[in-house]
């Protein structure tokens, strides 16, 4: 009944286009998604307002409560082909809507618990499952309505976590001397309710291209219609593994590799549609693995899986450090509000510095990763609130830097190229997963040991550390310096689809010719 209701043409029925839009429709998906980033990842590195709460609640040491948010991002991250293949399934806005009802019930329920382990449960698993249900989809139909103008609103859309926290920290803890953590966490999780709205609002789009002369294209209308039609879950609802430009570009692709065929041959369309389902099953392949034989993506990956270990720790610990320097509670709180202002201006200055195109992104990307780790090893030298101040606003910045920069660049052709970005993000963003399993504990068992909340940092600074190594080493990978044995390159690939794709229109004389004359087809 829910899938009839988002498949009726109306108000939650499927948008229609000529072409890529770059707007309509997709402002109003731009608004959802920052809501999404706001109540997802601005919860999330908010939570440190909750953890000397909770540390004083259950008795429990610095690094058990630090468990809470290690879960909750492995979880997220680590699920992410599930939402894929949901995705796929079931289109966004129901997936998108579940993962609201979960984040939402997982929050609220926290509110109830008794024992550290049920708080495992109720944020770590539930809500961190609902956290990605609902990100992924999001970003990924935002990419399906802009074409031109798509990272400017990318960026834009994605400060939404940054204000979250800018807006959470001071709010929340002042709720909470008022009413308490639990009934704080209540009014949280009635908030995050907001995300099934937003899932509402998440229609589907369809690419139909205008015909100009109507004698001439009348023979390929009804294909046209069929190639449209004839799968509604992978057209209407596009393809979370395969990215928002490449799903809406196949209706086109397929309409001219049918009318090319028709041209020599019409009785050859039953073969291109069987061909077509030969193919479906690769076309919905989650995880590209052979991404691990490239050299260069070996190295990104190393490099993804160290500095993860300084994206969460950080912002968990920098408010007991500051009280712990003295500075009043209530002020400490806003040091996640300066480092959340800090990221907004990160976010949005790399994407002008990148857009000069005079140096190598990843060089960039580099760049920042070393900055970054001299910050956090900053954070252990300074003292008192206004030292504190500065090194928030340095790492807030380049934390938004990296931030919006780690993902898509794995589209360069220094890492793995545009053609298997895709497929290769999946595996980059589960390899991703355990260090922000094992990122904040790491920080709590250091803190428990020495009893200062300086050695959390220490641990984040040596992990990225590690990561600006693997970074350095990508380029020099990519170009042969680095492995002695040659590296599996998507390049190699591209004859091999093209060869295939001449063979299906070529007669079957050049065929047996091909095959003949193929040295791998001797035994």
């Amino acid at each position: 009944m829910a899938l009839w209701i988002f498949r009726k043409d109306g108000c939650l029925g499927p948008k229609v286009y000529s072409e890529v839009p770059d707007g309509g429709w997709g402002w109003i998906v731009a608004v959802a998604f920052f809501l999404v980033e706001v109540f997802t990842y601005g919860v999330i590195k908010s939570f440190g307002i909750f953890l000397k709460d909770l540390m004083c609640e259950f008795n429990e040491s610095n690094s058990r409560v630090s468990w809470i948010i290690s879960i909750c991002v492995f979880v997220m991250t680590f699920t992410a082909p599930l939402s894929t293949v949901l995705s796929n399934r079931f289109g966004f806005q129901p997936v998108v809507i579940l993962g609201g009802f979960l984040i939402s019930l997982g929050t609220i329920s926290t509110a109830f618990t008794s024992y550290i382990s049920q708080i495992y449960i109720t944020v770590g698993i539930v809500a961190g499952l609902g956290y990605c249900l609902t990100f992924l989809p999001t970003v990924t139909i935002l990419s399906q309505y802009f074409s031109k103008r798509r990272s400017l609103v990318t960026a834009m859309a994605s400060t939404g976590e940054s204000f979250a926290i800018f807006a959470f920290a001071p709010a929340f803890t002042a709720l909470k001397t008022h009413i308490g953590w639990r009934h704080t966490m209540v009014v949280l999780g009635i908030l995050q309710g907001t995300i099934v709205i937003c899932g509402l609002l998440l229609r589907p789009l369809i690419i139909k291209p205008k015909t100009t002369n109507e004698s001439f294209t009348q023979p390929l209308k009804s294909t046209k219609q069929e190639i449209i039609y004839s799968d509604p879950d992978s057209e209407l609802h596009g393809s979370c593994s395969s990215g928002g430009a490449q799903s809406l570009e196949q209706p086109e692709e397929s309409l001219k590799v049918v009318g090319q065929q028709k041209e020599v041959d019409p009785f050859q369309i039953p073969q291109s549609k069987q061909d077509q389902s030969q193919e479906e099953p690769s076309r919905s392949k989650l995880l590209d693995l052979t991404v691990l034989k490239e050299c260069s993506f070996v190295c990104y990956a190393a490099f993804g899986l160290f500095a993860t270990l300084g994206f969460f720790a950080p912002q968990l610990y920098v408010v007991e450090l500051s009280a712990s320097l003295g500075t009043e509670r209530d002020k400490a709180a806003y040091m996640l509000s300066i480092m959340a202002v800090a990221e907004i201006f990160g976010r949005l200055s790399i994407g002008w510095i990148l857009s000069w195109g005079r140096i190598r992104k990843i060089f960039v990307l580099l760049g920042c990763v070393m900055l970054m780790c001299l910050v956090l090893v900053l954070f252990t030298v300074v003292d008192g609130f206004w030292g504190l101040a500065v090194c928030c606003v340095l790492y807030g910045f380049f934390l938004g830097n990296i931030a919006s920069t780690h993902i898509p660049m794995l589209a360069e052709d220094d890492v793995v190229g545009i053609k298997r970005m895709p497929l290769a993000v999946g595996v980059y963003v589960c390899i991703q997963s355990f260090a922000g399993l094992a990122g904040p504990p790491l920080g709590g068992v250091l803190v428990d040991i020495t009893q200062n909340y300086s050695s959390a940092f220490y641990s984040c600074a040596a992990g990225m550390g590690l990561g600006a190594l693997f970074l350095g080493l990508v380029r020099p990978a990519k170009t042969g310096h680095l492995c002695t044995k040659k590296c599996f390159s998507p390049c190699q690939d591209i004859p091999l689809v093209e060869h295939v794709s001449e063979d299906k229109v070529m007669p079957e004389e050049f065929q047996e010719v091909n095959i003949l004359s193929n040295p791998q087809g001797q035994s």
